[in-house]
């Protein structure tokens, strides 16, 4: 036998090297895409006919052994996504015939060996997504032979060495996400057979060789996410072939090259994030076949340039927080428009979309502009239309269009501060409708009863309008909503009792006079005035009136005692306000404790309670105690957590306490926490942005306070949710106040913050994975990646066997993410990467 396959068989146990004892003729062997463990037999290496070895996606681990170097005719080994760890073998050069090298995808660490750059015959090394440190080897520049290198995803130390425009034969260069720094060798300008150069997410600096433009073939090339600064050559004009160009996310300026609107190629521009100004090339779009335009968040100004969408391809088009003006013609009938962001312009005008046209539309952003003219009637037509939103247009007017709420897959509508009058248009489907922001218009007439069909609402905003009649008894079933504001209309009644309400704030329901019950302290009143109690029960009222001044009486002496017994106490208690709360004394907020109520399970300690405030500010108050000794101690540690300032992290308002006793008061945050939420349904995009900003929360912690903190308790139920149902971390801080309360606080040791970063890992899986692998970041280093994958699709509806590059990009960003996991809950504290290299790869995902 020549010829052994057995992948995909779903084989699993570990292997010994006398299983292939028979097979002494064996010139191909594989097993991949299957389940081995344990550690790689050596015995295999005894197999000297072999020329195909592929081991790959299995789960071997341990140091991969010496030996392969006696396999003098071997020209593919491919040991893609195992656990290996340890340093890459040093011999698999040693036989001379080695053309394809993928030992990509486990845990190896350490330097790439320098004698990698004497396999001569070498045509595609992949060593990407590892753990490996070190300079980058110079002698790569002798491999001549090959065409394909991935090394990136990896922790280097240095830049790119020179030597590696000497590779001639390279077509495709990807060193993305490996912590390099420096400059772009202008010597990457000589490799000419280059189609694909993938720099992306590292901390590349300075220009962009003008000698890039030399290759003429290039069709990808991706330097987002580094330090680079300077214009886009003009020079780039020439790359004739080029299909992607991105430098987004750098520190970039000037303008865009007019002879870029000339590439005929080009599918998408990818420059958001960085400092470009000017307009863009008139003729953008004119001669090209773009696919995905971005230069959000930039210094642009001018139109939308006329034949952006000329081709008929544009899917894709991103041009928010700019200076645009101008009106929206140039898109009006871009059929093939999936996505539009242009929010946060000076675009004016009539909105031009003819959504007859747009039929494939899901997102339209057109927020923080000038527009005009109310909200197109069509809208109805905008079948796939999931988040559409025109809110802060002061001057947009009209009416809500009669079909809106038919739309059969909206999620968010968003059209605050519109200058929108009318009534409301029925609900007559809405099951699909999340989120509801219409605040800050001139809306009036009722809330119509059949919003009774938005049983999924989980934000609704009609603050600041005109609204009259009665709030719908059935809006306060709803349970699903969380977030609930109707201030400052004219509603009247009561305010339904239900589920949904109990958790909402009375300021939800200010400014509303004729409103009343709870939560507002105004009691409903029927006939002239005077609360009915009925004809047979108003014997008993002459009895309730004794009985209220007898306890009158009572409540008076006791009030007595108790304030003078009560002063002395106070004085010994001190207030720090942070900026949150003005103008209170410890006496102030004592006398407001006295009315607490717990929280049910709002956050993940026992010891938490809700509490209204004399100004009628509601507030979270924790109680901590301490020992004497440790009082100084922990009051400045209260102080530097007060001074924290981020949006990320819940907000502390401040500090009453006296010797051994004190109340931490935090903002109030009613819309719950993750751990109750992670089963609903979010897009990707929704996922990733979560995952960015508890990143951001907790780098912010570990990176730029001083002096650094951890959190040390980070799990789904200590992120909770604000008004814009955007996360902060709370309770961090608490492993480490309560050490100072026992007085066993030592300081703060790095392996405080490596198990803040193993904790985040395990909270992005349990997102990843809609909470199905909680607490799993030990478990899932003993699933194979492609069975992680293959789960983590599944759990997010992410197809396979999709070909569209949206689907493709998603399944990238996954990986990519599965991969910080994998990095964040290694074993060993020390593999663990900090949460600032954890953030930047995040950011690096952005789209």
């Amino acid at each position: 036998m020549t010829g052994l396959n057995l992948s995909g068989n779903n084989i699993s146990g570990f292997l010994s090297g006398s299983h292939f004892d028979q097979f002494g003729d064996l010139i191909e062997l594989n097993i991949s895409h299957n389940l081995f463990s344990g550690e790689f037999p050596v015995g295999i290496f005894n197999l000297t006919s072999l020329k195909y070895l592929d081991i790959s996606r299995n789960n071997f681990s341990g140091v991969f052994p010496i030996g392969i170097s006696k396999l003098n005719n071997l020209l593919v080994l491919d040991a893609f996504s195992n656990s290996f760890f340890g340093s890459l073998p040093p011999d698999v050069c040693e036989n001379g015939s080695l053309k394809v090298l993928n030992i990509a995808g486990s845990y190896f660490s350490g330097p790439i060996p320098r004698g990698y750059g004497s396999c001569n015959k070498l045509e595609f090394i992949h060593l990407a997504g590892n753990l490996l440190t070190g300079y980058l080897p110079v002698e790569f520049g002798q491999l001549e032979s090959v065409t394909h290198m991935e090394i990136g995803y990896n922790l280097y130390q240095g830049g790119i060495p020179w030597q590696f425009g000497n590779m001639s034969a390279l077509k495709y260069l990807d060193i993305a996400g490996a912590n390099l720094s420096g400059s772009i060798p202008k010597e990457l300008g000589n490799l000419v057979n280059l189609d694909t150069l993938f720099l992306f997410k590292n901390y590349l600096s300075g220009m962009i060789p003008v000698e890039i433009s030399n290759v003429s073939g290039l069709l990808s090339l991706d330097l987002s996410d580094n330090l680079l600064s300077g214009p886009i050559p003009d020079s780039f004009s020439n790359l004739k072939g080029l299909k992607l160009l991105s430098v987004m996310y750098n520190d970039m300026n000037g303008s865009v090259p007019e002879g870029i609107a000339k590439l005929p190629n080009l599918e998408s521009l990818l420059i958001w994030d960085n400092y470009f100004s000017g307009t863009l090339p008139r003729e953008l779009g004119k001669y090209s076949k773009l696919k995905w335009v971005d230069v959000s968040t930039n210094d642009f100004v001018g139109l939308i340039p006329p034949d952006i969408c000329s081709r008929g391809e544009l899917s894709r088009l991103m041009l928010f927080s700019n200076y645009f003006s101008g009106g929206l013609s140039s898109i009006s009938n871009c059929s093939s428009l999936v996505r539009i962001r242009l929010e946060d312009n000076m675009l004016s005008g009539y909105i031009l979309l003819d959504f007859k046209v747009l039929s494939d539309v899901s997102y339209v952003d057109l927020s923080g502009n000038r527009f005009t003219g109310g909200i197109p009637d069509d809208i109805f037509h905008a079948l796939n239309l999931e988040h559409f939103s025109v809110s802060n247009n002061p001057n947009l007017g009209g009416v809500l269009p009669e079909k809106t709420w038919s739309l059969p897959v909206l999620q968010n509508f968003s059209a605050s501060s519109c200058n929108i009058s009318g009534n409301f248009p029925e609900f007559p489907f809405c099951k699909s409708l999340t989120f509801l922001d219409l605040k800050g218009n001139h809306l009036s007439g009722s809330i119509p009863e059949s919003i009774s069909f938005c049983e999924n609402l989980e934000t609704l905003n009609f603050a600041e309008n005109n609204l009259s009649g009665e709030i719908p008894v059935k809006l306060g079933s709803f349970m699903k909503l969380k977030f609930l504001n109707l201030s400052y209309n004219d509603l009247s009644g009561l305010i339904p009792f239900g589920n949904a309400f109990k958790s909402i704030d009375s300021r939800s329901f200010l400014g509303n006079p004729n409103l009343c019950g709870a939560p507002l302290t105004t009691v409903c009143h029927h006939g002239n005035g005077i609360m009915e109690l009925g004809s047979r029960r108003n014997h008993k009222v002459a009895w309730v009136l004794v009985l209220c001044a007898v306890v009158v009486v009572l409540s008076s002496l006791l009030f007595v005692i108790f304030y003078y017994r009560r002063r002395n106490v106070i004085r010994h208690w001190n207030m720090v306000s942070f900026g949150g709360t003005p103008e209170l004394t410890a006496a102030d907020v004592l006398k407001s404790l006295n009315s607490i109520d717990s929280v049910e399970t709002l956050y993940s300690s026992n010891s938490v309670y809700k509490a209204v405030l004399l100004t009628g500010m509601t507030v979270i108050v924790k109680k901590i105690e301490w020992g004497t000794k440790s009082s100084n101690l922990l009051i400045d540690f209260v102080n530097q957590i007060g001074n924290l300032e981020h949006k990320n992290l819940i907000r502390l308002l401040g500090f009453c306490y006296n010797k051994n006793l004190g109340y931490l008061l935090y903002e109030y945050l009613p819309n719950g926490n993750l751990d109750e939420k992670i089963g609903i349904k979010r897009d990707w995009g929704s996922k990733h942005r979560l995952v960015i900003n508890i990143a951001k929360g907790l780098c912010f912690l570990h990176h730029d306070c001083h002096p650094v903190n951890s959190h040390g308790d980070l799990k789904a139920s200590n992120i909770v949710f604000d008004d814009n149902m955007e996360p902060r971390l709370v309770e961090f801080g608490f492993k480490t106040i309560s050490a100072m309360e026992t007085g066993e606080y030592k300081g703060l040791i790095d392996h405080d913050l490596k198990d803040d970063v193993f904790d985040f890992g395990e909270v992005v899986l349990e997102i990843l994975t809609n909470g199905r692998r909680k607490n799993g970041g030990i478990s899932i280093h003993k699933t194979p990646k492609d069975v992680l994958l293959k789960e983590i699709y599944s759990d997010n509806e992410v197809s396979t066997s999709s070909s569209s590059s949206s689907s493709k990009s998603i399944q990238e960003e996954i990986k990519a993410v599965l991969e910080v996991v994998l990095a964040c809950t290694a074993s060993k504290q020390s593999d663990r990467p900090s949460m600032k290299d954890v953030l930047k790869i995040l950011l690096g995902l952005k789209s």
